[in-house]
């Protein structure tokens, strides 16, 4: 297959073989590309491991190992239902989003994130559901939940839920290391409705 498999890569194949389990090899944005196909073939009940090409923040965020391990677990291991992330674009998302040098207010379901500036909006899905960070460091967000006061002029913190949404001055958007075409002045990321299959430790 090749880099970020499309519709006329993956699609014949899942129905030719009606794969019980897929192992992805490659990088998180190729893992995203897979998981969206089995998403719009409403093939969600198909397993899924991931071989990455190193450490990355879908690695991370689900807490998967790498080189023989990543192997080992593709062929012994057993998957988990794990929160799927949608965005408004119809993506998906596997590891990180990210926003970088952002105007505007970001709320993750009602708490306010952001109000503002800010170097950088992490957004990560996980076990849990959807953190973001908003901030000048580009940490990846830890779950803590740490609001901007309602009544504050700016600020910037961090929370955890089911939905990240963002209103800001024209921004480029980066989701699993692959930039949207053109800024876009909102984003939504959110939990879908059904899980999908993660070959998991």
């Amino acid at each position: 297959m090749p880099a970020r498999p499309g519709r006329t890569d993956l699609d014949p194949v899942l129905a030719e073989r009606a794969p019980r389990r897929i192992v992805v090899a490659g990088t998180d944005a190729d893992l995203a590309a897979v998981l969206l196909r089995l998403l719009r073939t409403e093939r969600l009940g198909v397993e899924v491991a991931y071989l990455p090409d190193a450490r990355s923040p879908a690695t991370a965020a689900w807490g998967l190992p790498t080189g023989d391990a990543a192997a080992e677990l593709a062929v012994t291991g057993s998957a988990t239902p794990v929160p799927l992330v949608r965005d408004d674009t119809g993506g998906v998302l596997v590891g990180r989003g990210e926003i970088r040098d952002i105007r505007g207010e970001c709320y993750c379901d009602e708490t306010l994130v952001l109000r503002g500036r800010a170097r950088r909006l992490v957004v990560t899905p996980g076990p849990q559901g959807i953190a973001v960070r908003a901030g000048w460091s580009g940490r990846a967000p830890d779950g803590r939940v740490r609001p901007v006061p309602a009544r504050a002029p700016r600020g910037t913190g961090s929370a955890l839920g089911r939905a990240v949404q963002v209103g800001c001055e024209p921004s480029i958007v980066v989701a699993d290391g692959v930039p949207h075409p053109r800024p876009v002045p909102r984003r939504t990321w959110y939990r879908h409705t059904t899980d999908w299959l993660l070959v998991r430790p």
